[in-house]
């Protein structure tokens, strides 16, 4: 058993680390490919990144469920990380940002249909003493993937390889993730596949509930990272700088997930996402306050470091909290408030930049950081809420 355990989540991060692989090879250069050879505003990129998340934030919530009833997490998963392939034959095709838009719809739909029944299955497979770790240990090669495609994507930039080659390269490593994730094993023990489960009496604990409110303020000012690459480009960053930064994030957070994840194993999940939120705020304020490039290596590490404290912790949190039966449902719930709040931020962020300023859009996700911080503070310190329960 503990072999299978171990193996699940070692193959699971695998078929992570190859496809963020083959997406990193993209992502960074997408903002570039958008403004400096479509001629797009950062209003359209918000536009993009927004629609894009919702699509996919609002399929999280119904492939966690059907996966919780009908038990084909796996299938789900494979369909998932199968639309990343697609996505790069899309972008290959575009030829304007509505094409773009096409393409980065197929990404999210894709990840959308993978997230919810993923994570449920490392919660399976995980010793539930060791659900952050667990986590952790899928987080870091989910980052290390994405540190290799952003090594990649620099080499790209830095030959003068043309984007659409690039495109075509990032499809490899996609399609050798998709094979190795058949060699996953769902447990499906549990309900009869197909016995109904209702959202409407979904009770989650009221600790739970209060956190994906908070969750949702704060995804409010949490747009997309294509905002950070834009805003060192500002600041004089060149196009290749801008993937080393955003390379140094990658290597920040795949280096501190698994310490983090095991952290909150240790001393609780609050103690981990309260300083979490926290780092998140000061980076944000710093990207709208300072201008100093030096100054702007640091931030985009410590901005790893935020990532790292705060997957692993989180999605343990969401998944003990939730009912045992019902946790690819509420896993992909949370990830629907994280899309939905990612579309509205964007979209926010593209017009907040327009219109007031390249720090405009990070003062606000440094305040609404801060003030998550304190208000998750307050909730993950109340004894005994665990076992209050709300319905849905």
């Amino acid at each position: 058993m503990k072999k299978k355990v171990v193996s699940n989540i070692v193959i699971l991060g695998l078929v992570s680390l190859f496809v963020d692989m083959s997406t990193e090879m993209v992502y960074p250069l997408v903002p570039l490919f958008l403004t400096a050879t479509l001629g797009a505003s950062p209003a359209i990129v918000g536009i993009i990144e927004g629609i894009a998340e919702s699509i996919a934030s609002l399929l999280k919530v119904f492939s966690g469920y059907i996966g919780d009833v009908y038990h084909n997490k796996k299938r789900l998963a494979i369909a998932g990380y199968s639309a990343s392939v697609f996505y790069k034959l899309v972008l290959l095709l575009a030829a304007s940002w509505p094409g773009v838009l096409v393409a980065r719809i197929i990404d999210r739909t894709g990840k959308g249909l993978r997230t919810a029944p993923r994570d449920a299955l490392v919660a399976q497979s995980s010793d539930q003493k060791k659900l952050g770790g667990s986590y952790g240990l899928h987080k870091t090669l989910d980052m290390a993937g994405s540190s290799l495609g952003v090594i990649l994507a620099y080499l790209f930039v830095a030959t003068g390889v043309g984007f659409h080659r690039a495109f075509t390269v990032s499809i490899i490593p996609a399609l050798i993730g998709i094979g190795i994730l058949f060699a996953v094993r769902e447990d499906k023990a549990g309900r009869a596949a197909g016995e109904k489960l209702r959202l409407k009496g979904l009770k989650l604990d009221k600790q739970l509930t209060r956190y994906l409110a908070v969750l949702f303020l704060f995804c409010l000012g949490n747009s997309s990272n294509a905002f950070l690459l834009l805003k060192s480009q500002a600041l004089g960053f060149t196009s290749a700088q801008v993937i080393l930064l955003y390379l140094a994030f990658n290597v920040s957070a795949s280096a501190l997930a698994i310490p983090a994840g095991k952290l909150s194993d240790r001393v609780g999940r609050g103690r981990v996402l309260v300083p979490g939120y926290l780092l998140y705020g000061l980076v944000y304020l710093g990207f709208a306050l300072i201008q100093s490039r030096a100054v702007t290596v640091f931030l985009f590490i410590a901005y790893g470091a935020y990532n790292a404290l705060i997957s692993g912790a989180e999605r343990a949190f969401v998944a003990e909290n939730a009912p045992e039966h019902m946790r690819g449902t509420v896993l992909g719930l949370y990830g629907m408030l994280q899309g939905i709040g990612l579309l509205l931020a964007s979209m926010i962020a593209g017009v907040l930049w327009d219109t007031l300023g390249s720090g405009a859009p990070f003062l606000l996700g440094g305040a609404l950081g801060l003030v998550s911080a304190v208000m998750i503070l307050l909730i993950t310190g109340r004894k005994g809420s665990h076992a209050e329960n709300t319905s849905l």
